[in-house]
């Protein structure tokens, strides 16, 4: 192990933090839009709709976010339609290209977890809201939606989480994130142990603060469960002591 190569390249790895922030911010924030859209079609009750969000849903997690990634960046350039569209600056971009990759499929699986959300909402409260007069958007933002964000915070924090790790992915197309800096003083140093311990403490460090803040997130939004935590853990420290 070589100790003297973390106080060198440390610093380096740390340059690479605001990109990976930036790719997982943005793909997530735009994916949590195309999630809510693609949950309300897929519980709106049209059919055409209904499995068009299914054959989407089903597409981009039954496949490599990998292999997105690729067909995005390498495989539309192929396409002269495209190259002479105004999509090519965008999409010539490896930034772009990552993001967009990034967007779609945390949008496939965030959509199922905020469908199962809203299919948590007591029905009663639906109808209950019909019946004071509420049209369907009102119930959704009113009485539908809180609910299920709440019910689905837990599975959307892992969703975060993953989307934070798999910026590491962007690498493969010439971003220089957090993992992209280490494999290029990798290939100047042949030191990837030391490399990749640094990085991973950085992946680390960054997730830990991720769940620290969904966790507080989520016992504002549920106080009511968080307390019952609480109970849970003393109730077991009293058996303990017994």
């Amino acid at each position: 192990m070589r100790f003297e190569l973390f106080p060198e390249y440390f610093p380096d790895l740390l340059a690479g933090i605001p990109m990976m922030l930036q790719l997982a911010g943005l793909s997530l924030l735009l994916g949590f839009f195309l999630a809510v859209l693609l949950a309300v079609l897929r519980t709106s009750g049209i059919r055409p709709l209904e499995w068009f969000v299914r054959g989407y849903v089903y597409v981009f997690r039954g496949t490599p976010l990998l292999v997105q990634i690729f067909l995005i960046y390498y495989g539309t350039g192929q396409f002269d339609l495209i190259k002479q569209s105004f999509l090519w600056p965008v999409l010539r971009e490896a930034y772009w290209c990552a993001i967009i990759a990034m967007t779609l499929n945390t949008g496939a699986y965030t959509s199922e977890i905020i469908r199962g959300g809203i299919e948590s909402v007591p029905w009663g409260q639906v109808e209950a809201a019909k019946a004071c007069g509420m049209n369907a958007w009102l119930r959704f933002r009113r009485v539908v939606f809180p609910q299920a964000i709440r019910q689905a915070l837990p599975g959307y924090g892992n969703e975060i989480i993953l989307m934070i790790k798999a910026t590491s992915l962007a690498s493969t197309i010439t971003l220089l994130e957090v993992t992209g800096i280490a494999r290029k003083i990798i290939s100047q140093t042949y030191a990837p142990l030391e490399l990749f311990i640094m990085a991973g403490a950085i992946y680390l460090t960054i997730v830990f603060t991720v769940t620290r803040i969904v966790d507080w997130i989520e016992n504002r939004l549920s106080p009511e469960l968080a307390g019952r935590r609480h109970v849970d853990d003393a109730e077991k420290d009293l058996a303990s002591v017994h």
